[in-house]
């Protein structure tokens, strides 16, 4: 037997078969493993002296799933469907082997087990989990542009019924214990150091329990079948709510309800040949490989700080400072103590600083009343948090945030402050969003140590953070600070300075073609319903009104101010101004912007239809849509051009984990790719000739349509 899968049997003829991938840090699905989990499975079937079998891992988790560098392989163009059907199937296959080898198999899941690390224990005939509140188990397929291919859309509903499955299946929800047994998703919890025990237990008292439930005569699914009136009205339902959600813009719902509505209504044999066809489907569909890519390949890479500069040693900080305890700051205070480092948190008096205590209080208040902490880690937390209005605190500090107002002057005095404090190699962080670091840097006697890090709002969700390079930003400084954002949990990606950086550049493009539609006469309800279509979270004008037309407007002038003649032509800011200063109407905090807002809800100001008169001709939406999504990754290619981005997984992740970017086309990049250089050239031209240069191509992207290349 190889290392990666033992089999081990003991006095009462219970073979333990046990997990445990050589060089991995978990146990995943990928050729080699398959191989070995079906050798495991006929050597414990052909043994005589064999009376049931228990899986289980050596490792912290159970089984990851699928490695999903493995699925990237096979989503890259020129596969053909039979290639993919003959690997896709494979694991189908043995897991279908598993379930009729005549022993009974209980899954003992000793921690988190998501994809095919459940359809493992799917395809088992009794599961116990691990009772651990870090444990979960799911099948989050869905999330990343697939469905579970290996039996998941075929077991789970006959398991638990079509109603209760779809929810796991189309959202990819992942459910701690307690919650999993609730659901059926396991059949019994039991302490981690009772787990082989329970198991071996079940096994000696179900000696003939080796037969699933719809491999037995009689079998009917739990709540109804395919057949019956009540499941489907319930996939009617649900398929109406999916296509109003997503537009269309991800088909592995549509293929996960397509194999339950086909597959439940013939044997499980049959029902699995389906999923692998639907899955082979979204294997050939560019969606998944960009959507994998992204959300996993190149997220993993930037968690683990792939742009890491070679040569300083790692620096852990234990004790950071935060300056401002406003909504970004005492977020910032509230995570880092989270992951157990010490802050300083300082404002103008102390009354201000302990609102940084009040914020994470009301959090964890919060997370204590739905059982996701309890009294004991509070204390913990908040014991970490240290308001002050003395910079003299700050004093070992090894990494300062700034995050107060968005003014140079403000900056600039508190970076002197804080620098008169802290040790000469200490790193200090600006979190802007907009001003260049470069310039805010010129207030710091040791500029070599001052980077940028622009968080996002709210901190304790938002998991990226863009860390920008300044001219003067050492190699140390950046190291340090990426050091730093993993240690706060964070995901950063790495760019060059210039103004609005990336993230907030692009972003702005999003909004403003909003405006642009509005100065041409389209219609707001036309523009707000294209926005949603197109995948992004929310609509261009709903987002200027969350964001704070007021705040955009005063950018807009301080941009003017910096640039003079320079500064870019922005439709939107005499759209702006117009509405705050002439309307008061700056957003969503004061009630009034491009919506109005009621305890009743919203709706688009009636006073847009006086503003902008209605042309006659409107467009359709799928030219806005198509208008929304070239402007963000043309001007995302200008910030490729320029150096701004130093690579192409960075832009990607930077757009979907920061803004939004349609995740369905896996970035910017990921977007144009799948459109290709030539072509997206080709109709961005026609849409400059239509709408104006800020869709004409960077030469950047001229040149790769002439030497047909591509960002992946």
């Amino acid at each position: 037997m190889t290392q990666m899968i033992t089999n081990t049997r003991d006095a009462d003829g219970v073979i333990t078969m046990t997990w445990d991938m050589p060089g991995r840090s978990q146990n995943v699905f990928n050729q080699e493993s398959m191989d070995a989990l079906d050798a495991a499975i006929d050597e414990a079937a052909g043994d005589d002296a064999c009376v049931g079998i228990i899986i289980t891992s050596a490792k912290k988790a159970f089984i990851a799933g699928a490695d999903l560098s493995m699925l990237s392989a096979l989503t890259e163009a020129g596969k053909s469907a039979d290639e993919l059907t003959a690997t896709a199937g494979g694991l189908s296959t043995i897991l279908r082997k598993l379930e009729t080898c005549g022993k009974p198999v209980v899954a003992a899941i000793n921690g988190t087990a998501l994809g095919g690390g459940y359809e493992l224990a799917l395809a088992c005939h009794h599961r116990i989990l691990a009772d651990h509140p870090k444990i979960k188990v799911g099948l989050p397929e869905a999330t990343l542009g697939l469905l579970p291919g290996a039996g998941g859309t075929q077991r789970l509903p006959r398991m638990i019924g079509v109603q209760a499955s779809l929810g796991l299946l189309m959202e990819g929800k992942q459910l701690r214990p307690e919650k999993a047994l609730k659901a059926g998703m396991v059949d019994a919890l039991a302490a981690p150091d009772e787990l082989l025990a329970k198991a071996k237990e079940w096994i000696l008292a179900n000696p003939e329990h080796s037969k699933q439930p719809w491999d037995q005569k009689g079998f009917s699914i739990p709540g109804g079948g395919m057949d019956e009136g009540k499941t489907l009205q319930t996939l009617m339902v649900a398929n109406a709510m999916f296509a109003a959600k997503t537009y269309g813009n991800y088909p592995a719902g549509k293929a996960i309800m397509s194999c339950l509505f086909e597959g439940l209504r013939t044997t499980l044999d049959a029902g699995l040949i389906i999923e692998t066809r639907y899955m082979v489907d979204l294997l050939l569909d560019p969606t998944a490989g960009a959507m994998i890519r992204t959300l996993f390949l190149n997220l993993t890479d930037a968690n683990k700080l792939v742009r890491r500069p070679e040569g300083p040693e790692k620096r852990v900080p234990t004790k950071i400072g935060v300056i401002g305890a406003g909504l970004m700051g005492a977020g910032i205070a509230y995570v880092a103590a989270k992951q157990g480092i010490d802050v300083v948190i300082i404002d103008r008096d102390l009354e201000k600083a302990n609102g940084a205590i009040a914020y994470a209080t009301s959090k964890l208040d919060k997370a204590i009343a739905r059982k996701r902490s309890t009294e004991e880690k509070k204390a913990a937390i908040l014991a970490r948090i240290h308001p002050t209005a003395d910079y003299a605190d700050f004093d070992g500090c090894q990494l300062v945030i700034e995050a107060v107002f968005e003014d140079r002057d403000i900056k600039a005095k508190v970076t002197q402050a804080a620098e008169a404090v802290i040790a000469p190699d200490a790193v200090f962080g600006s979190n802007t969003s907009t001003l260049p670091i470069t310039g805010l840097a010129e207030a710091s006697s040791r500029p070599e140590n001052f980077i940028g890090l622009h968080f996002f709002s709210p901190v304790e969700r938002m998991a990226l953070v863009e860390v920008i390079r300044g001219e003067k930003t050492s190699d140390e400084c950046l190291a340090w600070a990426l050091d730093g954002m993993q240690a706060l949990g964070k995901t950063p990606i790495v760019v060059n300075d210039a103004r609005g950086f990336y993230t907030s550049r692009v972003f702005g493009t999003y909004i403003t073609e909003g405006s642009e539609m509005l100065a041409e006469g389209i219609a707001p309800a036309l523009i707000e319903n294209a926005g949603k279509a197109s995948g992004m979270p929310m609509p261009p004008l709903q987002l200027a009104d969350e964001v704070g037309l007021g705040l955009m407007y005063q950018v807009g002038i301080q941009t003017r101010k910096d640039l003079g003649d320079a500064a870019p032509t922005n439709a939107s800011q005499p759209i702006l101004e117009e509405l705050v200063t002439k309307h008061d109407r700056t957003g969503k905090r004061s009630g009034r912007g491009f919506y109005e807002y009621s305890e009743d809800g919203k709706r688009l100001w009636s006073g847009l239809r006086d503003m902008f008169a209605a042309k006659a001709d409107q467009p359709t939406a799928d030219e806005l849509i198509e208008r929304f999504l070239y402007t963000q990754a043309l001007e995302t290619a200008r910030c490729m051009d320029q150096g701004i981005l130093l690579a192409a997984p960075d832009a990607d992740v930077g757009a979907v984990m920061g803004w939004g970017f349609a995740p369905w086309t896996g970035g910017p990049l990921s977007y144009i790719d799948r459109i290709g250089a030539a072509e997206f050239v080709r109709r961005a031209d026609e849409l400059a000739a239509a709408h104006g240069d800020r869709f004409a191509p960077p030469p950047l992207l001229r040149q790769m349509a002439a030497e047909g290349k591509s960002f992946y």
